[in-house]
């Protein structure tokens, strides 16, 4: 994009926010990573890969220092570093890198990732010492089962100290041998307590996933990719669901999944605008959750 065309974006998000009289945005879904690392994660969507078996044109293609001005132009007052392993032996290098990210970007929430294997309770453990703010755990892409021995330390540690974890579980945008409410649900079942975050809204098992917020005070849902064009032709939300989004209007979050995302920012917050469901909750689901749930003193990031 050219300095005049992100301008303008940048003009049309900050006035989207400003008509609903908010400071910025909170956008707990956003991924930076090591650029060798990212540098995989592009070429994969650049294949098709078959988690996605589409084209997925990444929109925000930029070097590290250009993709964190652009969120600061669109007003984003608070985001993540969304990052993960997919295998052993990555979490405490990548939970490395996330901590220097935090420290010379400060609008960024201090993120760590993890992973079953021996070493996790003691580096999730450090993580959360050295001012992690939030987790993020990846079903999915990790293959794991989140209720794998492995990982009950970790959990009875982040569930003692409140730490939202911003968990990849629904089975979009394809199944994988953990996803689906049937794991999670399980794991709420042991740790009822824990603050889940789970990232698009579960897709494609909406209602399954509401249904855990429904009764689980600390499940949260996040927006990431839900309700746009792109994903509403590979995994529709149920328009009777409708009613039980509005009604967890306190527990919903927005989340992006900038810069890997195949259409511009601003589309994710027009699709939630047409949900109808009233410049309250989209205040509440592009703001004030997220501020509340992180403790933004004001609601500015710190």
């Amino acid at each position: 994009m050219g300095d005049a065309a992100d301008a303008g974006e940048a003009r049309e998000v900050r006035g989207w926010a400003g008509r609903l009289g908010l400071p910025g945005l909170v956008d707990v879904h956003t991924h930076f990573m090591p650029r060798n690392v990212l540098d995989k994660v592009w070429a994969y969507f650049d294949s098709a890969g078959p988690l996605t078996g589409v084209a997925w044109p990444i929109t925000y293609r930029e070097e590290e220092d250009r993709r964190i001005a652009l969120l600061r132009g669109f007003g984003v007052l608070a985001f993540t570093s969304m990052l993960y392993p997919h295998k052993p032996g990555m979490a405490s290098w990548l939970n490395d890198w996330a901590a220097d990210f935090a420290r010379r970007t400060p609008d960024c929430l201090h993120t760590a990732t993890l992973f079953p294997e021996p070493g996790a309770p003691g580096y999730v453990r450090a993580a959360l010492e050295g001012g992690a703010r939030v987790l993020k755990a990846h079903v999915q892409v990790g293959g794991y089962d989140p209720n794998d021995p492995l990982l009950d330390e970790v959990w009875g540690i982040v569930e003692d100290a409140g730490t939202p974890v911003v968990v990849h579980c629904g089975s979009g945008p394809a199944p994988g041998a953990f996803t689906g409410p049937g794991p999670i649900g399980r794991l709420l079942a042991r740790y009822p307590r824990l603050r889940l975050v789970v990232a698009h809204m579960g897709m494609p098992e909406y209602a399954d996933f509401l249904g855990l917020a429904e009764r689980y005070e600390g499940v949260h849902l996040d927006t990431t990719m839900a309700f746009t064009d792109f994903s509403e032709r590979l995994a529709p939300f149920p328009p009777g669901e409708l009613k039980r989004l509005a009604g967890l209007g306190d527990r919903i979050l927005l989340g992006t999944d900038f810069p890997n995302i195949p259409y511009p920012y601003v589309h994710q917050l027009h699709a939630l605008e047409r949900l109808g469901l009233g410049d309250d909750w989209l205040r509440a689901v592009c703001h004030g959750n997220g501020a509340r749930l992180f403790g933004l003193p004001g609601g500015l990031a710190p």
